[in-house]
């Protein structure tokens, strides 16, 4: 019965046709700024912790002077609140000259002077959700006008837009920007602003405009927000699989892995979901200050690996109990001859009070490649062996907790424990 639930993954591969400009054919990583700064403007009370272009810039510098840049984490994306609160005479938007002195491209610059990738925030209503100028009737202006300041990533918030509408203006906006001619990242919320009306969400449509899209309300920094967003996706998976692949994301919402409101348990929880459904591994913390240990955990290339994994496919949930649940993502190494598949595997416990034992044979996950597979726990970055089917996977999960592993297909040219 697992294995039919693996297999459906599977088919469901290119069963949607997705924006074909190039890029994010893996799922994009890097810093946004809203769940840690939200809409802070008041740079004389809080100095370091306000939206302006240092903020910006001392988050470039960690990317890559603590080593994020090397597993991946190449964009930083600047969200609400970055705006004068009215446009130019010529209908231009205008950073904050306060906060933002040197403009926008200056800023572009000095991120792909260090090789780091630069977003920008938008709303398609007339007024974004913290009340400044929204992109209604200036679609076009605010494309090209993105495209001259070098900008690489749009994010196109929903607020005070009419819902109807959306099906009109999140289009219109993809056009626009493939018309500059600059390679932009599009980044939509139409769906999450349909999240009570799911008959109007249809992904074949959605696919074919934006790269990724937030269906699902925002996240913030505590277990709670997070659990609500497992739950959504879990219960809509069969809707949401066929429309992930190459180019095409689904998004739910920023990793908040350094905030210490969320436990290394919970952060581990969120890293491995989060790569098992091929999401964007996009943090909202403050790198400058971050602890060792959740530094470790943003940092572990094992489970970047299966976020990054080239097929692009969505886990699924294929196994749930009182006590926990069991997600199954195929990867490569494949066998195409044989249609057989690599796998990664998150063992999750719910529950908030107390540990969780799992005791399954390897078969009832769907691993029943003859030859076994090669098992590696990612967390801990242990080698666990060749197993096959009727051996037995056995582990401790600690409340709202995680075990991670990847079964890397065996074949016959292939019997002895890969490197790491």
């Amino acid at each position: 019965m697992l294995f039919s639930a693996a297999l459906l993954i599977v088919g469901c591969l290119g069963s949607t046709v997705g924006l074909e400009n190039g890029l994010a054919r893996t799922p994009p990583m890097g810093w946004m700024s809203w769940t840690i700064f939200w809409c802070q403007i008041d740079c004389i009370k809080y100095p370091g912790k306000c939206i302006n272009e240092r903020m910006y810039k001392d988050m470039a510098d960690r990317l890559v002077e603590d080593g994020y840049k090397d597993f991946g984490y190449n964009r930083v994306h600047i969200d609400d609140c970055w705006m004068e609160m009215k446009r130019d005479k010529t209908g231009t938007l205008i950073a904050d000259r306060d906060r933002f002195p040197s403009g926008i491209q200056a800023l572009s610059r000095y991120m792909h002077a260090k090789g780091i990738l630069l977003g920008i925030y938008e709303d398609y209503g007339n007024k974004t959700c913290g009340g400044y100028p929204g992109s209604q009737y200036y679609l076009e202006k605010d494309a090209n006008t993105f495209a001259e300041w070098e900008v690489d990533y749009l994010k196109l918030d929903g607020c005070y837009a009419e819902e109807d509408d959306m099906a009109i203006g999140y289009p219109a906006m993809s056009d626009f920007l493939k018309k500059t001619g600059r390679d932009i990242v599009y980044s939509c919320s139409w769906p999450a602003y349909l999240e009570d009306e799911p008959e109007k969400v249809d992904y074949n449509v959605i696919g074919k405009y934006c790269n990724l899209w937030r269906n699902y309300g925002d996240i913030s920094a505590k277990w709670s927000s997070i659990q609500k967003i497992i739950d959504y996706y879990t219960e809509n998976q069969d809707k949401l699989i066929p429309a992930a692949g190459p180019g095409r994301w689904h998004d739910p919402d920023m990793i908040v892995v350094g905030q210490n409101t969320v436990t290394p348990d919970q952060s581990r929880t969120q890293m491995s979901l989060w790569s098992i459904w091929s999401a964007p591994l996009i943090m909202s913390n403050d790198l400058r200050v971050i602890k060792p240990v959740y530094k470790k955990i943003l940092q572990n290339s094992l489970v970047i690996a299966v976020d990054q994994d080239p097929l692009g496919i969505m886990g699924r949930m294929i196994f749930n109990n009182s006590d926990f649940a069991v997600y199954l993502k195929p990867i490569t190494p494949v066998d195409t001859d044989k249609n057989l598949y690599s796998y990664a595997v998150v063992f999750f416990n719910r529950n908030t009070d107390r540990s969780s034992v799992v005791s399954i044979m390897y078969g009832q996950l769907g691993l029943n490649n003859p030859l076994g597979y090669f098992v590696q726990d990612l967390w801990e970055n242990q080698y666990l062996g060749l197993k096959r089917s009727i051996d037995v996977y056995v582990a401790t999960i600690p409340p709202t907790g995680v075990k991670m592993i990847k079964a890397t297909l065996a074949h016959k040219f292939f019997i002895d424990t890969p490197t790491a």
